[in-house]
């Protein structure tokens, strides 16, 4: 884990954001009922258990099982999706 990478994004918390389009896309791939979909996503990046990395321009967040990704120069969220390696791990 790159501290100086988690302290970028944690530091910029307050800049995350979505789409109307990107609120349905997340609740529809991780089955998610809460109310404000922007806030859920930032407590799950500030969560002392996420593993943040960031490969090209995005951010990626995997906590409980899912991946959150995050576009690292105007902080939207793109989408958030479960982890196939952890669903498959369950299955077997």
């Amino acid at each position: 884990m790159n501290e100086q990478i988690d302290k970028i994004l944690i530091s910029n918390i307050d800049k995350i954001h979505t789409t109307k389009l990107g609120i349905e896309r997340i609740k529809n791939n991780i089955d998610l009922n809460a109310l404000n979909v922007v806030e859920y996503i930032k407590n799950k990046v500030l969560d002392k258990n996420c593993k943040i990395t960031k490969k090209g321009k995005n951010y990626y967040c995997e906590i409980d099982n899912i991946i959150i990704t995050i576009n690292s120069y105007n902080y939207c969220i793109i989408t958030a999706h479960k982890n196939k390696k952890c669903i498959e791990k369950n299955i077997e």
